[in-house]
């Protein structure tokens, strides 16, 4: 199974070189596309040297900061456009492991989109201060909640998806940006008739960097949810 692991950065030079690597070495047939918005401590400069001698490295260099959701939606292109079987999605900073990618391709083996799941099987969070955990808790019992999706960790960012799922989704009518891109993709992926599965996965809160976390990324996450909750709603009475 041909497989690219997407990768957004944004300022993640300490981390994008060992993450490239430990990736690479987690299955022969992975590949590997970092989506960098023009980052200024030369995060895509590191990417070319390391494209330069591996093949298997690609980058695709954007000229703002322009988010989350529109990054995994280019690398999404990028890979259909390419004939890639599966797409992974995870973090720039460690938080994801990338020795548990081939748990997700195995997964992909009897379903359509595999979640790593921090809440499915326990909560599997680590260095986390209480708040954060409980308001990403929290978040999740509202979102499987309002929009329907029987998934206990929508906010994952570390899930892998079958091209066949891209394909069938309007990628240019994805309205989130943010950490909520992550819930409408489930979303649309479940209306659809998709099967999803979660993976037990650890996370550990980053060692170096900056966390893109932010208010405006949660009050959007909160707006998003109660949009496609709205939708579902009005689903159900037109099936009545």
């Amino acid at each position: 199974m041909r497989t690219l692991v997407i990768i957004p950065t944004f300022n993640e030079a300490e981390n994008i070189n060992s993450v490239i690597l430990k990736v690479l070495n987690s299955n022969t047939e992975t590949e590997i596309l970092i989506v960098d918005d023009n980052s200024p401590d030369g995060t895509s400069k590191i990417v070319e040297g390391i494209a330069k001698t591996d093949t298997r490295v690609h980058l695709l260099t954007r000229q703002n900061k322009a988010g989350l959701g529109t990054a995994y939606v280019a690398g999404f292109k990028y890979a259909i456009e390419n004939g890639y079987d599966c797409v992974v999605e995870m973090d720039a900073d460690l938080s994801h492991e990338p020795e548990e990618i081939p748990k997700f391709k195995q997964a992909l083996s009897q379903a359509d989109v595999a979640i790593g799941s921090r809440y499915a099987f326990g909560v599997s969070v680590l260095n986390w201060p209480m708040k954060r955990l409980l308001l990403s808790y929290g978040g999740n019992i509202f979102a499987r909640v309002v929009t329907g999706v029987p998934v206990n960790d929508m906010t994952s960012g570390f899930k892998a998806f079958r091209i066949e799922v891209l394909k069938s989704i309007s990628l240019e009518g994805i309205r989130s940006n943010g950490y909520a891109f992550q819930v409408e993709m489930n979303v649309r992926a479940y209306r659809r008739g998709f099967k999803i599965v979660e993976v037990p996965i650890v996370f550990t809160e980053r060692r170096v960097g900056v966390s893109k976390m932010s208010k405006k990324i949660v009050f959007e996450a909160v707006k998003i949810v109660l949009i496609l909750g709205v939708g579902r709603i009005l689903r159900f009475l037109r099936l009545r």
